[in-house]
């Protein structure tokens, strides 16, 4: 059996141990149709019923495996385990009560790297399934053989980013291919074009954080805090020296420490980094002047 490393196991017995091994040639997206997280999917699966899926993933990302992905679950009807062996590996997805919600961007952004690693590791193809027993991606509503009765599931709002940005999001981070461009860079998109392709260049693209650089820069952002900060330093202890100008200054020396925790408060705005150079060396300019 395989286990995913980006997810918490939570393993279900017996039903890991005792429910036999398949070929896994599928990957199906649900919607639980809850607002759990991956605990109490869990916990749902051991408590209270007899089925299961693979995985289960929250709002904000956090993914929980339930079984490996080489042992049947119960989530897909037909699609579970297949006369030659085959099977699907399945995820449910918190969701409102009527999945009618679209995933948030934590989720499709966790739905990207799971797919990718569903494809390396098992060898499913990077294609849309195009028969019910297909190899490939897809969704539970996507084939009648994988519902009994039929469903919706996991919904319009997420069938369409499943198809807009989530499935091409997994091909292109498997192929190493670049993030796409940002919208402003293509002149004949229409308006919901580009948002979708902000959204999948936001999921594709990692943050960089501290290690941000602005075009043609030589150094990053964390190296230029902590020049700035040297710099506004010498020039106070400088005017020390000579006698400041200015009422009650002083010339604070910043430790790594304070750095590091100043450094903590921007890191969602790495582009902050720049601006601050700017207003200490705007600041400073202005006091000498006074």
């Amino acid at each position: 059996m395989a286990w995913y490393p980006g997810a918490i196991k939570m393993e279900l017995q017996p039903e890991s141990d005792s429910q036999p091994a398949i070929d896994p040639t599928q990957f199906i997206c649900h919607s639980i149709a809850a607002p759990w997280d991956e605990r109490r999917i869990y916990e749902y699966w051991r408590d209270s019923t007899n089925l299961e899926s693979h995985f289960g993933l929250d709002f904000d990302g956090s993914l929980g495996q339930f079984i490996g992905t080489e042992t049947k679950a119960d989530a897909n009807y037909r699609a579970n385990l297949r006369p030659n062996g085959t099977g699907a590996i399945s995820i449910e997805t918190a969701s409102n009560l009527e999945h009618t919600d679209p995933w948030t961007v934590a989720q499709m952004r966790e739905l990207i790297e799971l797919g990718v690693w569903v494809h390396r590791t098992h060898g499913i193809p990077l294609r849309i399934c195009r028969t019910h027993d297909d190899k490939g991606f897809g969704y539970h509503s996507l084939f009648p053989e994988w519902s009994v009765g039929g469903t919706a599931c996991p919904g319009k709002a997420r069938i369409k980013q499943f198809r807009e940005i989530v499935f091409p999001g997994i091909v292109a981070r498997a192929n190493g291919s670049p993030a796409p461009t940002t919208p402003t860079e293509e002149d004949d998109m229409t308006p919901e074009q580009a948002r979708q392709l902000k959204e999948l260049h936001d999921l594709l693209t990692p943050y960089a954080g501290w290690d941000y650089r602005g075009k043609g820069a030589t150094t990053d952002a964390y190296a230029d805090l902590r020049a700035a900060s040297a710099q506004a330093t010498a020039a106070v202890k400088a005017i020390g020296t000579v006698g400041s100008k200015v009422d009650g200054l002083k010339a604070p020396t910043l430790t790594d420490a304070q750095v590091a925790a100043l450094a903590d408060k921007v890191a969602a705005n790495p582009a902050l980094a720049d601006k601050i150079a700017e207003l200490v060396a705007d600041k400073l300019a202005t006091r000498l002047a006074n």
